[in-house]
């Protein structure tokens, strides 16, 4: 009964603390609940990791380098995935750049090999020139992501 207690007096004190900022009517799950918007709290621990996944995913890296063009192999690629994002190199000196979410059910794409980005999930496969599916479930292509290639640096844009 003591701890029911404390635990309900935490909790009205969060709540007041977060001046309605979060809804305080899940008194049996605030803990879990309170962590998806955990950007306004004001702990260390909780705000760092959901800070990156808040992000949009080129904002880390728009108009920071994500590459040098030596990075990505002739005929192949690199995933990036804390931007989300693959670039490729289908052939010398061209750099394409597409979501690294994969349309059939938003898994990361795991790696370019053969020609093509691959897909862990289920095993879709999308072209490296253009993100177009070469083997499904994924009827949808990835979508094209923007770059600038600069002497030797590669940046989203």
């Amino acid at each position: 009964m003591t701890q029911g207690s404390t635990r309900r007096t935490v909790l009205a004190t969060g709540a007041v603390a977060l001046a309605a900022g979060c809804s305080d009517s899940n008194s049996g799950s605030t803990s879990t609940s309170s962590s998806a918007p955990a950007a306004p709290a004001t702990t260390a621990a909780t705000s760092s990791a959901p800070a990156a996944a808040t992000s949009p995913p080129h904002s880390s890296a728009a108009g920071g380098e994500l590459a040098r063009t030596s990075d990505i192999p002739i005929g192949g690629g690199k995933v990036f995935k804390e931007q989300r994002v693959v670039v490729t190199q289908p052939s010398q000196g061209q750099f394409k750049a597409f979501s690294a979410v994969c349309t059939h059910q938003g898994c990361t794409v795991a790696e370019v090999a053969d020609g093509t980005i691959d897909c862990p999930c289920h095993g879709s496969m999308f072209h490296i020139a253009d993100g177009s599916v070469t083997h499904g479930p994924a009827t949808s292509p990835l979508a094209a992501r923007k770059i600038e290639v600069r002497g030797n640096s590669i940046r989203l844009t």
